[in-house]
């Protein structure tokens, strides 16, 4: 494919390296005294807050009389206790119900949901100040970190693949949706020109129908850069792009949208206006289809740049499965350390998942593995963290999290300066994450529990394990009634897998667009935890010290768990 560069890409990457260029300034120079700038930006983040319920119910102005940065850190973790989202909730309820000043000055911007560790999403407050200075300053820096790496990476068109911007709106009428969504809602006009499928698609319900909308228009373009969170996406848009290849060329052969996809009537004849007929481009896509048989992104996409993409923790697994897929030479640039609570920082170079902290912009705590049980564990400030160790971090925002507990374990790598570079492990205290589900084991006890109401079977027992390889869940269960069938038991895991769905937005999205597959259903014999137990003590764990989580993600204990089945 001849390379076609879009309209004004010089002007995109100038614009671009002058905003970024500036962003990473500050952060290098925040970064050579990583303690004060710590201490600047808890500071700052205080002094915002100090006169809202949560300031004055927690001392601000009394830890702002501090004399010393120690002194600081020090008081703001005797007034401040370590939150979980259900601490906060209380407040944002508030918020959510039209009240001002309780975590922040005012009100959120707007709210970005998540799933959280009951049955309730966690509704996370996105002020106007975050917004601006942590999400739309360090996508200018994320940007422009692509360009320093592939320079031609924004000369061409971009596919990307957000969640919908808005989804509903609090009791006050404050909007909630997907951050992405809103960043890319937002951007400058002069980036506009550079995406590939109208912004329209994201409002497409269902997955293989938004899948092929945004293919159909992407596969169609010369795309330069290629933006999702999941890699499990990836797997799934190839998937969809084989299975309808012939009706991808003949709606660019025409200029249409194939009636096969299920398309709300307003969003088709919305992209229907972005359609012309491109004979040529056909043409040019069923010669690659006889040419390879099943044709990947690097025959229709030869001029790819980067794909942005999260590939640590278990989204590797995913890395792997397409990496093949695309042109030799095009690099991955990891996603960074980002969750929806928080933004921690950027990833610099290209196929690297090393996220550089950002300390200035959010203020960081952390908490080494090893204390991460402990009731009052040492804590660590960014600048005091070692090489090659792992920890919990603690978050502060300007959004109204407070010493939040991200449950996340991260490894650090390396220091930019007094900043530290780290990587995404895994979720820890009982939350698994196959594709960016989070799904929690009060969460799947809760659901075992409910399905046991409505199929009248009861469980004593169960447990679950997640398999990144099949990329599903395995459920054991040993039954009251032992003489429950297999096929009894996987309707009880059908039922148990629509309860999940209810009690975790993530976890419903990724099951309804395949990226988490179906769970599977073994069933086990009477006694079934006791002989585990007693395996386990057989192999040297103390009795007095055991337990067990009911959902895992550990290869070990799943093995021993197989021995059990009948």
């Amino acid at each position: 494919m001849k390379s076609t560069k879009v309209k004004g890409w010089w002007l995109i990457r100038l614009l671009l390296t002058i905003v970024g260029k500036k962003c990473l300034r500050q952060m290098k120079k925040a970064s050579k005294n990583g303690k004060k700038s710590a201490a600047d930006c808890l500071r700052n983040i205080l002094l915002t807050s100090k006169d809202t319920v949560y300031g004055k119910e927690h001392n601000f102005s009394d830890i702002l009389a501090a004399k010393t940065d120690d002194e600081l850190f020090e008081l703001y973790s005797k007034n401040v206790k370590i939150n979980d989202y259900e601490d906060l909730r209380p407040y944002i309820e508030r918020h959510k119900n039209g009240e001002a000043d309780i975590l922040f000055p005012g009100k959120p911007k707007f709210y970005a949901t998540t799933s959280g560790t009951t049955k309730e999403p966690k509704w996370i407050p996105v002020t106007e100040q975050y917004y601006q200075e942590v999400y739309k300053k360090m996508n200018q820096g994320w940007f422009y970190s692509m360009i320093m790496n592939r320079p031609k990476v924004f000369n061409n068109y971009t596919v990307s693949i957000v969640g919908k911007a808005i989804e509903g709106a609090a009791p006050d009428g404050t909007v909630y949706g997907s951050i992405s969504g809103v960043m890319q809602r937002d951007i400058p006009n002069f980036m506009k020109s550079i995406y590939a499928a109208p912004l329209d698609v994201s409002h497409i319900a269902d997955y293989k129908a938004r899948y092929y909308s945004i293919m159909r228009f992407g596969i169609e373009k010369d795309v330069s850069l290629l933006l999702t969170a999941n890699p499990s996406t990836l797997v799934e848009m190839q998937t969809n792009a084989n299975e309808f290849f012939e009706d991808y060329c003949n709606d660019i052969e025409h200029g249409t949208i194939s009636s096969r996809v299920s398309i709300p009537e307003d969003i088709r004849a919305s992209m229907i206006t972005h359609c012309k007929p491109n004979p040529a481009r056909a043409d040019e896509l069923r010669k690659l289809k006889e040419r390879y048989g099943t044709v990947l992104p690097k025959h229709y996409w030869p001029n790819l740049q980067v794909v942005n993409v999260w590939f640590c923790g278990n989204t590797r697994i995913y890395y792997e499965k397409v990496r093949d897929s695309f042109p030799p030479d095009c690099v991955f640039h990891e996603f960074s350390y980002v969750a929806t609570e928080c933004k921690a920082g950027l990833v610099l170079k290209s196929n690297t998942p090393e996220t550089t902290v950002f300390g200035h912009k959010s203020y960081f705590e952390f908490i080494h593995e090893s204390d991460v049980d402990n009731a009052n564990p040492r804590i660590y400030q960014v600048s005091e963290l070692k090489e090659g160790q792992r920890y919990c971090m603690l978050a502060t925002t300007c959004s109204g999290l407070y010493r939040y507990n991200m449950h996340d374990l991260i490894e650090v790598v390396s220091y930019f300066n007094q900043f530290p570079l780290i990587r995404f492990i895994q979720k820890v205290n009982g939350t698994i994450s196959l594709t960016g589900e989070k799904l929690h084991e009060r969460q799947f006890i809760e659901a075992v529990h409910e399905t046991e109401k409505k199929t009248g079977k009861i469980a004593p027992f169960f447990v679950g394990f997640a398999d990144p390889q099949k990329s599903n869940y395995k459920f054991y269960f040993e039954f009251a009634d032992q003489n429950i069938s297999v096929s009894e038991a996987e309707a009880f895991t059908t039922q148990l897998d629509n309860c999940l769905q209810e009690y975790n937005p993530e976890y419903k999205e990724k099951r309804l667009s395949n990226r988490v597959k179906a769970p599977e259903t073994a069933l086990l014999g009477p006694e079934s935890f006791e002989r585990f137990k007693a395996t386990c003590i057989d192999r040297g764990y103390r009795d007095g010290q055991f337990k067990l989580n009911l959902l895992m993600q550990d290869e070990k204990r799943h093995a021993m768990f197989k021995e059990l089945v009948k």
